[in-house]
């Protein structure tokens, strides 16, 4: 039977912020998410500490393109020598050539943040590559994993189910939760957040039943029905205030101040400590988790 395993991947030094879910059978594995080149070598390490050769893994699945799930793609070519990556159809092109992804983050992040957070992103060749859409099946680690597409965070997103243990690995579309707590924060940064398209995913999850959740941040929960409860309600919930707010001619800034210090009296409401919420925080940044929303709602306004 294969077997899952959680690698930290102590982005900007802290724990359990960033995962990569390490799958392994009979002398094969496969790794789902490579974060960030700042966290390649706590993946290696990773990796070696749990007795995986690099040259074991054969399959690097991604959930979607951004830095923080894919980043470490191109370098990991080198290091991974037998693998194959696998990535939606429309996000593969950014994996060729990244100059327009580095060029969208550069413009949420700060062009000066960029390599402290995301380290250098190189191309993935294009022949290690494998285009994904939804509905297919891929052999991973001895076994096999339904890839289910799962809209709402990005276009571009894709879910991994592994029927045998019955864990899903979400990648962004089941939300963001640290271990210990029960709060889940919905990641809603722009450009491409669909709250439409997300409430069709989690009924996708739902449908699934899955027996452990994965969320890349952070880890694997088996209170799915719950978990998934909360980030539809909060979903709504944050939608309904950023548009009332939108309304009455707020800025950006102060919905993300709101937001934020709402987000922060349910989360400790949930039993969850003050500290936590600065780990929420470099998880989901409030300012653009608004940002997001804002620009669903301006472009759902436009289209009527």
């Amino acid at each position: 039977m294969m077997k899952v395993e959680t690698i930290d991947l102590g982005f900007m030094g802290t724990e359990e912020i960033i995962a990569s879910f390490l799958l392994t059978g009979e002398a094969v594995a496969a790794i789902v998410e490579t974060g960030p080149t700042t966290c390649i070598d706590d993946l290696m390490r990773g990796l070696k500490d749990r007795g995986v050769a690099p040259e074991d893994v054969e399959q690097v699945l991604l959930t979607h393109i951004h830095l923080d799930h894919s980043g470490a793609s191109g370098n990991l070519t080198e290091l991974l020598p037998n693998a194959t990556f696998y990535v939606h159809e429309i996000g593969h092109p950014h994996l060729v050539d990244p100059s327009k992804l580095l060029k969208s983050a550069a413009r949420l992040y700060g062009e000066e943040n960029m390599e402290e957070l995301w380290g250098e992103v190189r191309p993935v060749p294009e022949d290690r590559l494998v285009k994904l859409e939804g509905g297919e099946e891929v052999e991973a680690a001895g076994g096999i994993v339904q890839v289910h597409y799962t809209p709402g965070h990005a276009y571009h997103h894709l879910a991994f189910y592994e029927p045998g243990t019955g864990h899903l690995f979400a990648g962004d579309v089941a939300g963001v939760r640290l271990p210990g707590q029960s709060y889940v924060k919905p990641p809603t940064p722009p450009p491409e957040v669909d709250i439409d398209a997300w409430r069709r995913s989690i009924e996708t999850i739902r449908k699934l039943s899955p027996r452990v959740l994965c969320p890349t941040h952070f880890g694997s929960y088996e209170d799915v029905e719950r978990h998934l409860g909360e980030l539809e309600q909060r979903l709504e919930d944050w939608l309904l205030l950023v548009e009332e707010r939108m309304d009455e001619g707020r800025s950006q800034e102060d919905i993300a101040e709101e937001l934020g210090a709402k987000g922060d009296e349910e989360m400790l409401r949930e039993g969850a400590n003050p500290e936590e919420s600065e780990r929420y925080e470099l998880a989901a940044n409030y300012e653009m988790l608004v940002a997001g929303i804002m620009r669903y709602v301006s472009r759902q306004r436009e289209h009527g």
